[in-house]
């Protein structure tokens, strides 16, 4: 029987808080001349090697998979992880960081979607207004309002809901291999699979390298990315994920946007607005609001 109290929330919860950091790292990294295909492919490779020698020291028969679950990662690593970068930073290019970031948050619709349909998971009405209204607080969060709209684009618009349905996919391959694989197991094949697909398409049709790539400043950015909005962040999402419905933790992770904005606000200096502030206390109280009923449903069933 699958656990009841707060701990998946407060995982998945975590994990989305660590995702929200990821700004610290790149925005170190953007100004020493790294584009956004260089600095995803280093996030990649960095978490498979730290994610290998864990395995390794811990316990190696965690690294052993078969040929036939290759399945799984290519799914997580290639069609979730590198396919969702390529559509989020495109469509940045091709719109507004603020409108893509609106665009990648539709994932927990496709996750909902995908999970009632492959899990038979419930579409309840307190989910449904959960998401609807932790997506509000998102829009609200990137000051996105219906002048912002004048940035879309067929284009934009369709790789902007590629990002959503790849970050989406990673829940749903998860939870196939949640019946065969540990969490570390899937989180080291999920970043493998991920750097042997952009590394080489890195150094092929991808810009020069800058000049500063190896300098210990650049290589402690990068472990640093690698251990905690990678690994850390995804251990706890997967191991959260197997505690609780794919929809659930999927709407959790919508945190991440209001603390890349908290984030911003205290570490850059950034200005917020007052419709800023009720898009973060929208997003948090949805998503408690979406616990406790959880909560409260598992207990009276128990009853």
């Amino acid at each position: 029987m699958r656990q009841t109290n707060a701990l998946p929330t407060v995982m998945v919860g975590g994990a989305a808080a660590l995702w929200g950091c990821i700004g610290i790292f790149t925005e170190y990294l953007s100004d020493g001349g790294f584009t956004s295909l260089q600095i995803v492919t280093l996030r990649a490779a960095m978490a498979a090697i730290l994610l290998f020698f864990i395995l390794w020291l811990r316990d190696p028969s965690l690294l052993r998979i078969r040929l036939a679950d290759y399945r799984y990662f290519i799914g997580t690593g290639i069609l979730s992880v590198t396919f969702f970068n390529w559509c989020y930073f495109t469509a940045i290019n091709v719109t507004s960081l603020s409108v893509a970031v609106i665009l990648l948050y539709t994932g927990p619709a496709f996750v909902i979607l995908l999970s009632a349909l492959l899990f038979r998971e419930k579409i309840t009405p307190r989910k449904a207004v959960s998401l609807a209204l932790t997506f509000a607080g998102v829009v609200l969060v990137t000051g996105v309002f219906p002048a912002g709209f004048s940035e879309f684009s067929f284009y934009g618009i369709l790789v902007g809901l590629g990002s959503g349905f790849g970050y989406a996919l990673y829940s749903i391959f998860s939870k196939f291999a949640l019946e065969k694989f540990r969490p570390l197991t899937i989180i080291f094949y999920t970043f493998l699979f991920a750097s042997l697909f952009l590394i080489p398409f890195t150094l092929i049709v991808g810009p020069e390298w800058p000049s500063q790539t190896f300098t210990p400043e650049s290589f402690g950015v990068v472990l640093g990315m690698g251990i905690f909005p990678t690994v850390l962040a995804y251990l706890l999402y997967t191991e959260g994920l197997n505690r609780m419905e794919a929809g659930s933790a999927s709407i959790t992770a919508m945190i991440e946007p209001a603390t890349a904005a908290t984030l911003g606000i205290m570490l850059f200096g950034e200005q917020i607005r007052i419709l800023q502030v009720m898009g973060i206390l929208l997003v948090l109280f949805s998503v408690s609001a979406l616990y406790v009923n959880v909560g409260s449903k598992e207990k009276r069933t128990r009853a």
